[in-house]
């Protein structure tokens, strides 16, 4: 009788956690950016720190905060970097 209500003492508590995670899940959930991830996939992504930021990431994000200007990825002009992040904060990104 004691194996049965351990049994059925840790399906309660598991289920009752299990409710509480999907709960907390959706009450403190982040909404990105979705411009983030394009602006990173046109990026070269070599990290050189050229434009002054600690990596592509951090450049990107600093576009989208205003804190940077598109054209200061100096790997990435000859393929036309500045350009197409600027078609992304446009809204056109094709």
């Amino acid at each position: 009788m004691v194996v049965v209500y351990s049994v059925l003492l840790m399906g309660v508590l598991g289920f009752s956690f299990g409710v509480f995670l999907a709960y907390a899940a959706q009450k403190f959930k982040v909404e990105e950016d979705n411009r983030l991830k394009e602006i990173l996939g046109i990026l070269p992504g070599i990290n050189c720190g050229a434009c002054g930021f600690p990596g592509c990431e951090a450049y990107a994000k600093a576009i989208l905060s205003g804190k940077a200007d598109v054209n200061r990825c100096l790997p990435g002009r000859p393929q036309g970097v500045p350009e197409k992040i600027k078609k992304v904060l446009e809204g056109s990104s094709g």
